[in-house]
């Protein structure tokens, strides 16, 4: 087990993708904080990995909030005496669908502050304890093609990804000389619903043959963590099945 005992905290570990990565770590023998804003999910999720063999423990978080999220990694600092790994999944879209025309300051901010903020505050607060760890720390964000394209009417999400994408390498930056990775997965079409409801068209148009799932996501995120790995860091893995770098032509 090549996480044992490491101390791993996911955001946004109810459901999706972060489900996926709080499991994959744990069934490595880390010790995984499942941050979840809705209960019911993120004890599920824990409820999960225990009855796997795993160790797993709840706690509620909105990532929007500096002051949940201090008490998130103080927590879980007092409680196992350090933090190895972030990962950093928790997100939103734009939860009104609005048009640009249409998009208020508000929303824009709950989305901004929800994606992007969320990153450098559970970084910076992580980064505190990591610093003091014999073998540094890691931290993984999940941004998102969208950083690198759009659909109409999804400004505040891509900004918010984007900017989740220029902070990795700022912080990588700072956070080197203290011994700490930090790197992003952008992620395509990740279907965390029914797999199997999935037409073949949408196989197909994937240059990989397939649509995504979430265990592909976590085990890049095993991957960006591993001790023998630290020579990555300030890096951006597309996780897409090669759709971004596929040319699309009106017929």
């Amino acid at each position: 087990m090549e996480y044992a005992n490491k101390i791993v905290i996911v955001t946004g570990a109810g459901r999706g993708i972060g489900r996926a990565v709080a499991a994959a770590y744990a069934a490595e023998g880390a010790k995984v904080v499942v941050a979840e804003l809705e209960a019911a999910l993120g004890q599920k999720t824990a409820a999960e990995i225990t009855a796997a063999g795993g160790h797993a423990e709840y706690v509620s978080c909105d990532v929007s909030r500096e002051d949940q999220i201090i008490a998130l990694v103080a927590h879980t600092a007092e409680k196992y005496g350090t933090v190895d790994i972030l990962v950093n999944n928790a997100g939103i879209a734009n939860p009104h669908a609005a048009s640009l025309y249409d998009l208020s300051a508000d929303v824009w901010d709950k989305v901004l502050n929800t994606n992007a903020r969320s990153v450098f505050l559970a970084t910076r607060e992580a980064a505190k304890h990591m610093r003091s760890n014999p073998g540094g720390g890691s931290v993984v964000n999940l941004s998102s093609t969208r950083a690198l394209m759009s659909e109409p009417d999804t400004e505040a999400y891509a900004a918010s990804k984007g900017a989740i994408t220029a902070l990795t390498h700022a912080m990588a930056v700072t956070l080197g000389k203290d011994g700490i990775t930090v790197n992003c997965i952008s992620p395509g079409w990740i279907e965390t619903g029914d797999y199997s409801g999935l037409h073949e068209a949408d196989h197909k148009q994937h240059p990989a043959g397939r649509v995504g799932k979430p265990d592909d996501i976590a085990r890049a995120c095993l991957y960006l963590t591993a001790p023998e790995n630290n020579f990555i860091t300030g890096a951006q893995l597309v996780i897409d099945g090669g759709m971004t770098r596929k040319m699309i032509y009106e017929p």
